[in-house]
């Protein structure tokens, strides 16, 4: 009987030095109980972000965009506008967004700016910026065969702009002077020609 009561004394010892009730809450510096994952947990690394795909600047002389010869048989008034900066505000996205190169043509007589600016931008961007104009724009093909060359026109308030998409180029032709589609045909015919062979 004594051996009983040592060993029942031993037991209740026993129990009464571990915890009780429920199990014990983990502490916040065990990494393997703790809600956030460990530094060394690989899972705990940022996931890494898609990389945007720089364009290409794209850089060509006013005059060779569209030369002399062409501009004097469009508009025999149309010449160089001096001290040009781009106006039109997707003329402004593609010289700084897309690295493009926008020239100006001015009418002597009138006063009307003409902006005409090219430019190669990502694979990516390139058919973003052709689903925007899709988006925003009528369709014209007398511009081109898509989908080789695929052509927008809108008249928004008093401009007219076309937006030509062909060989990774994207080219925009912005004016005043620009009421329906085929006001600037002779002029972005002569634009698309003279780009170099992409």
């Amino acid at each position: 009987m004594g051996s009983t009561l040592l060993v029942a004394a031993s037991v209740l010892l026993l129990t009464g030095c571990g915890p009780t009730g429920a199990d014990p809450a983990p502490s916040a510096s065990d990494p393997a109980q703790s809600g956030s994952p460990a530094a060394s947990d690989p899972a705990a690394s940022p996931e890494p972000t898609e990389t945007v795909e720089p364009p290409t600047p794209f850089e060509i002389a006013c005059d060779a965009l569209v030369t002399p010869d062409q501009l004097y048989a469009f508009n025999p008034n149309v010449g160089a506008a001096p001290d040009y900066t781009p106006q039109a505000s997707t003329v402004v996205t593609l010289t700084t967004d897309a690295a493009g190169t926008a020239c100006g043509y001015l009418n002597q007589t009138s006063g009307d700016l003409i902006e005409v600016a090219v430019a190669t931008p990502s694979e990516t961007a390139l058919e973003t910026y052709m689903n925007d104009a899709a988006a925003s724009s009528t369709a014209v093909p007398t511009y081109g065969t898509p989908p080789e060359v695929t052509g927008f026109f809108k008249h928004s308030g008093s401009h007219g702009q076309v937006q030509v998409f062909t060989g990774g180029y994207w080219v925009v032709v912005d004016s005043t002077e620009f009421f329906e589609p085929g006001d600037a045909q002779r002029l972005v015919d002569d634009v698309l020609a003279n780009l170099p062979a992409s």
